[in-house]
């Protein structure tokens, strides 16, 4: 079947569809810009080997993989594992027809009352998340998922990301600060709308649509997707890399799990909350739940990078007036210690003349300014990277002091 023969076919079918410039994978917060990406990969010529081992949602791999490059991710978390390899996978048209066959037989299910829905996931609070109606929506679509698609094929891990960025949709959650927040809206009782079924469908659908749009134009070269700790990147894979570029978690407290768990309770990868708190903890850069409380009895293990300028922001950040200011100053060292021993291990994994680059964002902790980037071109200056220099990619928020960098160097 041709590309317009299906484009035909889905206009058809999700009639209700608008999504033109729409980008069909999920997103977070902050956002590692696909421009910053492509503007690095630009300055080469020639496909390379191409390493990004803090992965997030895959973004260097798919952007390296449009350009011809072969491309190795590496991430911790194991639904983004999942996301990357959905996301970097190739889908002939014939992927793309049969999830729109699939979409309509879920949904066809669904209202017709044949499939059993599932229950709500743990979520603490989760009447926050979502209203009445959202939620049994959710619980319904999960369950004709489960039950219709039993099997994960590329088409039915398609639906699962339309069915992610759904419930996004029908949440609660507002994403426009560094993490997310809730909005106050009145939780509508199902009796209010007789029409909830149907409008939901549609909301799906867009989704959907999306989704499959932009899958529809992924590249065909592969990427490699790899499970693994970026602490360990040379037990991880044995290819030497010509770049690697990568953003990762910025030192700023921010939860990447804490944002995720909408989506990693409904496809099952979290059970409990206990769940999340520890793989926080095993991630470079997360402090929630349990992880938190960790931090408080956290000790060094090294001492191998630890300029003068850096241990005195440590101990302003801990004399701090406030009661975290401990418990902060303890995130901060072992950020950077994890961050090095990253780098120790960036080191056996990369070609001779071999460049890194490091999108990193600067903080700030009870007023003291945090020079991410210098900590980092510092700690590749100590490990014998050469050529380094920071570059001043763009403003961060309205707080004049933060920005991202472009933290580069180059391994001979």
């Amino acid at each position: 079947m041709s590309n317009t023969q299906i484009k035909q076919r889905s206009d058809y079918t999700f009639k209700h569809n608008q999504t033109k410039g729409r980008h069909g994978w999920l997103r977070l917060t902050p956002a590692y810009s696909v421009k910053i990406v492509r503007e690095v990969l630009a300055q080469f010529n020639l496909p390379l080997k191409i390493i990004d081992p803090f992965s997030g949602t895959a973004t260097t791999a798919l952007c390296a993989a449009q350009q011809g490059h072969q491309a190795t991710t590496v991430d911790i978390n194991p639904f983004l594992q999942w996301l990357g390899k959905v996301k970097t996978d190739f889908y002939n048209p014939d992927d793309i027809d049969l999830a729109y066959q699939q979409a309509e037989q879920v949904l066809f299910a669904v209202s017709q009352g044949k499939v059993k829905a599932v229950a709500p996931p743990p979520i603490h609070n989760i009447e926050r998340w979502w209203n009445p109606l959202a939620l049994t929506f959710l619980c319904r679509l999960k369950g004709g998922l489960d039950a219709l698609l039993p099997e994960r094929h590329k088409s039915t891990n398609l639906l699962l990301v339309a069915f992610c960025r759904t419930i996004i949709k029908l949440s609660n959650a507002a994403f426009n600060h560094q993490s997310m927040s809730f909005k106050d809206i009145k939780q509508t009782d199902i009796s209010e709308n007789l029409d909830w079924l149907e409008n939901y469908d549609n909301i799906y659908r867009t989704e959907l649509d999306a989704v499959l749009t932009t899958a529809l134009n992924n590249p065909q070269q592969p990427s490699q997707i790899i499970g693994g700790d970026a602490r360990h990147l040379n037990e991880l894979t044995p290819t030497k890399f010509d770049l690697l570029l990568t953003s990762p978690p910025y030192p700023n407290r921010m939860s990447y799990i804490r944002e995720l768990r909408p989506y990693m309770y409904w496809l099952g990868y979290l059970k409990e909350s206990r769940e999340a708190g520890e793989l926080d903890w095993q991630a470079i850069g997360g402090t929630w739940g349990i992880a938190t409380s960790r931090l408080l009895e956290w000790q060094p293990k090294c001492n191998e990078f630890a300029p003068h300028y850096f241990t005195e922001i440590l101990d302003r950040i801990s004399h701090a007036n406030n009661k975290n200011g401990v418990l902060l100053s303890n995130y901060v060292a072992k950020y950077f210690e994890d961050i090095w021993t990253h780098l120790k291990a960036v080191r056996k994994v990369m070609n001779h003349g071999g460049q890194v680059h490091y999108i990193v964002g600067n903080s700030t902790f009870y007023g003291v300014l945090l020079p991410t980037e210098r900590l980092y071109a510092d700690m590749l200056n100590a490990l014998a990277f050469k050529d380094i220099t920071i570059q001043t990619v763009r403003k961060r928020n309205s707080k004049k002091e933060l920005f991202e960098f472009d933290v580069s160097g180059r391994w001979f």
